[in-house]
């Protein structure tokens, strides 16, 4: 039998950047905040001393338990889908914090280019540049409009940046200095110089100097441990929302958090949100929280679930285009946008590569967004070419050049030669949405709970392949001109399809965003536009996939939806504008 609690002025689900934005500044505003959040409870402190790469790297203690919970995944509307099992194949974050625990730290902008993709591409090319297959749309948003919340992430997070040569303009610069150089970002730099591109440090969230934010939480300084992705940081020096927006929000009074805790529907009359149902795993129990507004600021895998399952808004259909949610799902996938590059070996350069951090690296923007003229180019968007020097873990790095046999003697000799020899480098590609990739409730395949899994179908097309293409000639071309002696480059077949490997973290869409709802799940504040105190936060509402990491915009996106939260809960009701 379902419980029914006390009823707060908002239930938010999921404790990562996206909820915890929201919790912090509902809390600090005076209204009584409870976030729900499915995994384990973690504190800061259970991450001292653990520099520990077969318990995260490999077993990855801070993921998903997918026995449990999972999704499915296809790479065609005609196959039949299954489920994710390994968590090599998908890294999905839990426990307090989310995957803002665990991430690496890439702090990355996205351009103007991005919010106004429709627009921008029909003025500078015509309707017909774009694929009919295609579902590009304006976010409703423009940059200008959001770099105010972008400042307010950075600052936040305490973002370690220098100056993009070529980027969109700042109103402030970042709150901290770059990483340090490396040998190898120093003959990055001088390589792309030299091909007459424009080079520069990628933001970062390791924070190069002990920092207190607006809100006066303390992150300390990196030491370049080399432990980022799939780590906490055990030194409190990654801006993660366990030391950030949780603990400010812990401060208030006003916040309570709830681990082991997973939704599973959205109670609702009419148009109208009334609480969350959830069950406490640690005993059984389902429960109900009533609340004022409620907040779905999950993965984009939960928010697209819960919706679906709770039977709010018109799922959509691929065969005849109508309806919203699950539609325009989009991500950096391993084997097509993140995982694929140029790699380059030295016989005469030794670096030192088991120092580094998660976002230590360099990267160009001559091909981001529409930096360049896609006129006479069979692909739209770009990609931006980087090095990471996150330091190489003994386990999970043992490179050696194609055609070295897989064991023995040769393998042995080559591997000892080459470790701190070999560089890598990727050229991160956007994604942009097609007709025939979204999500869905899967007709067969149930949870733990009994709830059917969420199933994401995903379909590569041409265009996807020749931006990809493209990407890996230009990081070739940067390997070579480093000097390196040998230059493996991947090749990316002409009928490559999804792997079915959700490794990266970065995946949008299923209740996006527009100026309508004609053509969007919420508006720009994040807000339902069917279901007034309903708000959807996260890569879920991201009409599209830039070719730049997420977090950062979904930490913008967040605070303008906590100021439409706060805007609803003052004017007791209506849609935020």
């Amino acid at each position: 039998m379902v419980q029914k609690l006390d009823k707060v002025d908002a239930v938010i689900v999921g404790s990562g950047w996206a909820g915890g934005i929201a919790a912090a500044e509902l809390s600090k505003a005076g209204y009584q905040v409870v976030v729900l959040e499915r995994g384990e409870n973690k504190k800061q402190d259970d991450f001292v001393g653990t520099k520990d790469e077969l318990k995260y790297s490999i077993r990855y203690d801070l993921m998903q338990k997918l026995n449990k919970d999972t999704i499915t995944s296809r790479s065609s509307i005609n196959d039949t889908a299954l489920p994710v099992r390994n968590n090599s194949h998908a890294r999905i974050g839990t426990d307090t914090g989310g995957a803002g625990v665990h991430w690496n730290g890439i702090s990355f902008r996205w351009l103007p280019y991005d919010f106004e993709i429709y627009s921008k591409t029909v003025d500078r090319y015509g309707k017909d540049k774009i694929p009919k297959d295609m579902t590009i749309q304006d976010w409703g948003i423009t940059y200008d409009e959001l770099e105010p919340y972008y400042d307010k992430f950075e600052k936040t997070a305490g973002i370690s940046g220098e100056e993009n040569p070529i980027g969109p303009k700042r109103s402030d610069k970042y709150p901290n200095p770059p990483m340090q150089e490396t040998a190898v970002t120093r003959l990055y730099k001088k390589a792309a110089k030299e091909l007459g591109y424009h080079p520069y440090h990628i933001p970062s969230a390791n924070v190069t100097k002990q920092y207190t934010n607006p809100d006066g939480e303390t992150i300390n300084a990196c030491m370049y441990c080399a432990f980022c992705e799939e780590y906490g940081c055990d030194f409190g020096a990654k801006a993660d929302p366990i030391v950030t927006v949780l603990a400010t929000a812990e401060k208030t009074g006003n916040y309570e958090l709830r681990n082991q805790c997973t939704a599973t529907r959205v109670t609702h009359s009419g148009n109208r949100a009334n609480g969350i149902i959830y069950t406490d795993t640690s005993t059984g129990q389902e429960y109900e929280q009533p609340a004022d507004i409620v907040v779905l600021a999950g993965f984009v895998f939960t928010n697209n679930r819960l919706l679906l399952l709770s039977e709010i808004g018109e799922p959509y259909n691929p065969k005849t285009g109508k309806g919203i949610i699950g539609k325009n799902f989009t991500g950096h996938f391993s084997n097509l946008s993140t995982y694929v590059g140029t790699r380059g070996f030295f016989e005469d350069k030794k670096f030192n590569l088991y120092a580094g951090a998660g976002a230590l690296g360099t990267t160009i923007d001559d091909f981001s967004g529409d930096n360049i003229d896609h006129t006479d180019l069979d692909f739209l968007h770009g990609y931006e070419v980087h090095y990471f020097q996150t330091g190489m873990r003994p386990i999970a790095n043992n490179q050696v050049p194609k055609g070295t046999p897989i064991w023995g003697k040769e393998f042995k000799k080559n591997s000892l030669h080459y470790t701190n020899r070999n560089i890598f480098l990727t050229p991160q590609t956007a994604f942009l949405p097609n007709k025939n990739s979204y999500m869905d409730l899967d007709p067969t395949y149930t949870d733990y709970l009994g709830n059917p899994l969420l199933r994401v179908t995903c379909e590569y097309q041409d265009y996807d392949i020749s931006r990809t293409r493209h990407g890996i000639n230009t990081s070739k071309k940067i390997v070579e001109k480093m000097g390196a002696d040998i230059v493996d480059v991947d090749e990316i077949d002409d009928d490559t399809q999804f792997d079915h490997k959700f490794y990266t973290d970065h995946f949008f869409g299923g209740a996006i965003m527009g100026d309508s709802k004609d053509n969007s799940a919420v508006n720009t504040y994040s807000q339902m536009w069917d279901m007034e105190n309903l708000f959807v936060v996260g890569g879920s509402s991201f009409p599209h996939n830039s070719n730049y990491n997420p977090t950062v915009t979904i930490g913008a996106f967040a605070y303008r939806a906590t100021e439409g939260m706060i805007q609803y809960l003052k004017n007791g009701g209506g849609i935020v504008s």
